[in-house]
C-alpha cells in the first residue's frame, strides 16, 4: 500500500506498505526509513521491530545493521536488557561476579496488528500493538505474554536537510510478577547502564564527536544528565558529515535521563532510564517513553545540536497535541 501526501509545501512524504513484514517513509523521494516490524532474527538476538536504513535528506546512510561485534544491534531499535529476568536486548546478560553470560532468557517483542498507517499534513503517523513474550520452553513455540505494548512513530520534515522521527511506547505489565526494568549497571557493572532508545551509527563514525548541552567531545559524558545527546560523524565515500540528536520528552520516566554514549569503539546514543535506578514496573502497571530522534545532513557543534534539539522538541510538542486531538 502507497499513501501520499501532496500540498502547496515542497515536501511531499510517502509511505510504503510492505505487508507482513516492513514499512518506507521517504520525502521527494528519498528514502528515510525503513521501519521493519517482522523481523526473522534467531532467538538469542531478541527479535524485535526495528528503524533500518535510515539515510538523511541528502542521501548518506545513517545506521548499522547487525555489526559483527554486537549482533544485537539493529539500526534504531527499542531493546531493554533487563526486564526483570527476562532479556529484550539480545545476547548474554551482565552476571555481577561472572561477566556476561549466555541465559536462556533471550525474549521477543512481537507484532500483532496496526491500529495507524497515515500521512497527512502533519506528517506520517504509524501506530501498532505489540506483544512482549519469553524465550520459548523446549517444545514450545511462543514463550509466555509478560508485557504488552502500544507503539507509534511519526515523521515530519521541518526543514530542507532535516528530519525527525517521534516515537513512543507505552509497556503494561501483564505477567503476575514485578518486571522492574534495570540495566547492566544495575546489575553491578561500573558505567554500562544502557537499556531503551538505542541508536548504533555507521562504521566510519567510529571516532566521530559526541553532542550535548556545552558539550562536544568524546565518551566523557556517558552517564550524566541532559535532555538531549547526539553524534556527528563522517562517511565514507562522500567524506560529509551528517548529525543525530536525541531528545527525551519531559514526562519520561527519570528526565532528565542519563545517557549511554559511545565513540571509541562504535558510535552510539542512547537515553537510558534506567542506567543506574531500576524503574519499577508491579503487574499491571503502565509506563510511557516518548522521544525524538533529529537527522541532518552536516556537521554540528553545541550550538546547532541545541538548535535541533529544539526542532525535536516542537516536533514532540506538535505530534502529542495532534494525536490528542
Amino acid at each position: 500500500m502507497t499513501t501520499d501526501h501532496d500540498d502547496a509545501t515542497p515536501r511531499h512524504l510517502t509511505v510504503r506498505h510492505d505487508l507482513d513484514r516492513s514499512v518506507q517513509v521517504s520525502c521527494d523521494g528519498q528514502p528515510l526509513l525503513t521501519y521493519v516490524y517482522e523481523p526473522d532474527d534467531v532467538q538469542l538476538e531478541s527479535p524485535r521491530p526495528y528503524f533500518h536504513p535510515l539515510h538523511t535528506l541528502g542521501g548518506d546512510l545513517v545506521s548499522l545493521f547487525r555489526p559483527h561485534d554486537h549482533v544485537w544491534h539493529k539500526g534504531i531499535a527499542w531493546s531493554l536488557p533487563n526486564v526483570g529476568p527476562h532479556n529484550f536486548w539480545g545476547g548474554p546478560n551482565y552476571v555481577h561476579g561472572q561477566g556476561y553470560v549466555q541465559l536462556d532468557n533471550d525474549g521477543s517483542m512481537d507484532h500483532e496488528r496496526f491500529t495507524a498507517l497515515e500521512v497527512d499534513e502533519d506528517g506520517v503517523h504509524v501506530a501498532h500493538d505489540l506483544v512482549w513474550h519469553t524465550q520459548p520452553t523446549e517444545g514450545r513455540e511462543v514463550g509466555t505474554a509478560v508485557v504488552v505494548e502500544q507503539r507509534a512513530f511519526g515523521v515530519t520534515a521541518p526543514a530542507e536537510d532535516v528530519w525527525v522521527l517521534t516515537f513512543s511506547s507505552t509497556l503494561r505489565n501483564v505477567s503476575e510478577e514485578d518486571l522492574d526494568i534495570g540495566s547492566p549497571t544495575t546489575k553491578g557493572r561500573e558505567n554500562a547502564g544502557y537499556g531503551g532508545l538505542f541508536w548504533r551509527g555507521p562504521r566510519s563514525f567510529t571516532g566521530g564527536t559526541i553532542l550535548a548541552p556545552g558539550h562536544a567531545g568524546g565518551e566523557e559524558v556517558r552517564g550524566t544528565r541532559a535532555e538531549w545527546m547526539g553524534f556527528t560523524g563522517q562517511h565514507d565515500e562522500t567524506a560529509r558529515h551528517s548529525t543525530l540528536v536525541m531528545v527525551d520528552d519531559t514526562a519520561n520516566p527519570q528526565h532528565p535521563p542519563q545517557w549511554f554514549m559511545r565513540n571509541e569503539w562504535f558510535a552510539g546514543v542512547n537515553p537510558a532510564p534506567f542506567f543506574s535506578e531500576e524503574v519499577p514496573f508491579p503487574p499491571q502497571a503502565e509506563l510511557t517513553f516518548r522521544y525524538a530522534v533529529v537527522i541532518a545532513d552536516g556537521a554540528a557543534d553545541p550550538d546547532r545540536g541545541e538548535e535541533l534539539a529544539g526542532l525535536g522538541r516542537a516536533a514532540l510538542t506538535a505530534w502529542s497535541a495532534g494525536r490528542e486531538g
